[in-house]
């Protein structure tokens, strides 16, 4: 809004936040002393902003009234006459309002309302000179006042750690990120559709667990008072979901929180969502193909596209079938040494520092090769790719390769330089499975899940297995440049 537009508003625009706050409040007080209610319990709609101005069509103006209600982010008074833009859960829509409609008092109070306010309008719909749908008030009403000011150019803010802490605001005022919090409403629900369609069931498993397991994280610890006892936040949906299949339901998935205690970047936030399924009598190739129907199908119906183009300008091409590419080789294309998982460590943390690539030599062998992956592959693969039979030692719940038992049979499937899922042919040999959680070591081993492990001599099918990182899965569909642009409330530093 220019100056020009400042003087045109209501009264109180010109001033800085903390004096718009003493004025905004002493509107308040007065409206109490006068005995309106500016908290009203409530406003009938007939139609949300959206509806309403697809029920003019080409008519010229209504022959009935609608009911709109929605928050001031527009206001132009000219005099006995004003202009105002509503937002509402659909959008926006523009409300005209005359003196001699709704009479000399009821105008005068108008006149007071400022950006931010919530009103509700009723009158019949016309169409302005310059084409706009526009409701003519014949009553409006103040349903809850606005005591701080919106952010004038909250484009123009540098610090973005006010857009996440006031996600609000963001909201009310970027129409990109209204849209992509709504994309990733679609985004979740059609993933639902479709599991649904495959005849998934969908189950909720505790977040609380005594045991952490499913995956290679540090667990959020907390202190169970009525059992006297620790418990974690669950890192993963899986043994609980495994335990499904023991239980004879054989297609299972959960959309769900999970919790790391781990590091902040533009890819990882401590608490984040995920989509675990599992199939009985499938394998990681079954996966694979249910992976890549289930992305197609989402960006298809959520979107409306399979062609996704990156803020850099590069294409997305989700059609058709996708590339496969086995781990080792990528990661021998990458060294240039067709004998790489031969080398000793040593060697191989000569070659990463020739490479420029910062290794922490007090990692395990198969580590240093898992971060040239990272550090050099990884950012490469923009087009849907299917990175198969990783090193055994990278995950312990999967079934050893049969032809080569250096690997498992794996994959992770790589979109716009990261990993969005990964899925197993799923180990169900209790012996080979306790067997591979005892080799885990370190401080980021999983725990042994004794519980799991006595569900599994119960008898489990062979299965397929899928984890997917909504976060990620919507960072990429709607363009995002950060995990944090993506989830409403990213976790953040207390002030």
């Amino acid at each position: 809004m220019n100056d020009k537009d400042k003087k045109t508003t209501s009264d109180n625009e010109v001033l800085d936040g903390s004096d718009q706050f003493a004025v905004r409040q002493a509107k308040l007080n007065g409206l109490c002393d006068s005995g309106n209610d500016p908290f009203a319990a409530n406003w009938e709609q007939s139609h949300v902003s959206k509806e309403a101005i697809e029920l003019l069509g080409e008519d010229e103006e209504t022959g009935s009234d609608v009911s709109v209600a929605g928050r001031i982010v527009a206001f132009r008074l000219m005099g006995k006459a004003a202009f105002l833009k509503l937002l509402d859960r659909q959008g926006k829509i523009q409300a005209y309002v005359r003196r001699d409609e709704i009479g000399d008092d009821e105008y005068a109070a108008f006149k007071k309302l400022d950006l931010g306010d919530f009103i509700g309008v009723r009158g019949p719909l016309f169409r302005t000179k310059t084409g706009e749908v526009t409701v003519r008030a014949k009553e409006y009403r103040l349903v809850s006042k606005s005591l701080r000011p919106l952010p004038e150019k909250w484009h123009g803010l540098s610090d973005n750690d006010q857009i996440y802490r006031q996600r609000y605001l963001d909201l009310v005022v970027n129409e990109e990120s209204r849209e992509r919090f709504k994309s990733r409403s679609r985004i979740i629900r059609e993933i639902r559709e479709f599991m649904w369609e495959r005849d998934f069931i969908e189950v909720e498993t505790p977040m609380l667990q005594s045991v952490s397991g499913g995956a290679a994280a540090r667990p959020f610890r907390t202190h169970f008072n009525a059992l006297d006892c620790d418990f974690n936040l669950r890192i993963a949906l899986e043994l609980h979901l495994k335990r499904m299949l023991v239980g004879g339901f054989d297609r299972v998935f959960e959309v769900g929180r999970v919790f790391r205690n781990e590091g902040l970047s533009r890819r990882h936030n401590p608490e984040f969502t995920m989509l675990e399924a599992y199939q009985a009598y499938s394998d990681y190739r079954g996966m694979m193909e249910l992976t890549r129907s289930l992305i197609q199908q989402v960006a298809e119906r959520a979107l409306g596209s399979l062609q996704v183009e990156r803020p850099e300008g590069e294409v997305i091409d989700l059609s058709g079938n996708w590339r496969e590419a086995k781990y080792k080789d990528l990661i021998i294309d990458a060294v240039g040494i067709d004998d790489w998982f031969e080398l000793p460590k040593a060697e191989k943390l000569k070659k990463t520092k020739a490479m420029g690539i910062e290794v922490d030599p007090e990692l395990e062998d198969f580590e240093v090769t898992n971060d040239v992956f990272e550090k050099v592959i990884e950012h490469t693969l923009v087009q849907p790719t299917f990175v198969t039979h990783i090193p055994k030692e990278l995950c312990p719940l999967a079934k050893i390769t049969q032809s080569d038992p250096s690997t498992i049979d794996v994959f992770e499937l790589c979109i716009n330089g990261q990993e969005i899922a990964p899925a197993y042919s799923e180990q169900n040999n209790p012996a080979v499975q306790r067997e591979s959680f005892l080799k885990q070591v370190g401080e980021e081993t999983q725990e042994l899940d004794e519980d799991f492990l006595l569900a599994l001599e119960h008898g489990m099918p062979p299965a397929g297995g899928m984890g997917m990182g909504i976060d990620r899965l919507v960072i990429f569909l709607t363009k995002a440049a950060n995990i944090r642009d993506t989830i409403l409330f990213p976790t953040l530093r207390p002030l």
